[in-house]
């Protein structure tokens, strides 16, 4: 089949921020870009992140013919973007005739499952990381003004405690603050050097 006649039979049109479909709708349907950019984010901690930006021959919205399962993402239209829809036996016969753009296809899944793996890992750790910062504004918070230091293996413990992390993790998100210019580490003593950098950086985490 030629590509004019793929798109006469299978081919939709999206304009610039037209949402194709939403995380948690149900779909029985994926796309191949024939053209424009399509952005693919996710709700994370009640923020949206941008997972990945596809262009021109790449594909998206396959789990929903593969295990009928509801979308997990969020596409949006970037810009002009032309697109070829198919349901499961729309794909079926498309591969059949072309084994080529089944290899094609699955070259792709197994970069996208890569570079997907990695995204989530980085996310988890800023996660991680801001949970911290919101743990240890807490602590402070309940101190008076005058008594802004912490122990540090205490605090430590309590924090590596509360979200199931391992010491290290905490301790490497401290020397980070430490770092920023938010706290001083001085022996087993941890203090506030900064309370608006700390409080933006337990906002991000609370709200």
């Amino acid at each position: 089949m030629s590509d004019s006649v793929l798109f006469e039979k299978y081919g939709l049109s999206y304009k610039p921020g037209s949402v194709i479909f939403s995380e948690g709708d149900t779909g029985d349907k994926m796309y191949i870009i024939q053209a424009g950019r399509v952005g693919i984010s996710k709700t994370i901690e009640r923020r949206q992140h941008q997972l990945a930006e596809l262009i021109k021959g790449d594909f998206f919205g396959e789990m929903a013919i593969v295990t009928r399962q509801k979308r997990t993402a969020t596409a949006t239209a970037l810009d002009e973007v032309s697109l070829l829809a198919f349901d499961r036996q729309g794909f079926e016969s498309m591969i059949e005739k072309n084994a080529k753009i089944a290899m094609n296809i699955i070259d792709k899944l197994c970069k996208r499952l890569q570079h997907s793996n990695g995204l989530i890992q980085d996310l988890v750790r800023r996660n991680v990381r801001a949970s911290i910062a919101l743990g240890l504004y807490y602590r402070f918070n309940e101190k008076p003004e005058d008594e802004q230091y912490l122990s540090l293996d205490q605090v430590t413990k309590d924090i590596a405690a509360n979200l199931d992390v391992d010491d290290a993790t905490v301790g490497e998100a401290l020397s980070q603050l430490a770092e920023g210019g938010v706290v001083t580490v001085n022996g087993n003593a941890i203090r506030l050097k900064d309370k608006r950098k700390l409080a933006a950086l337990a906002e991000r985490m609370g709200g």
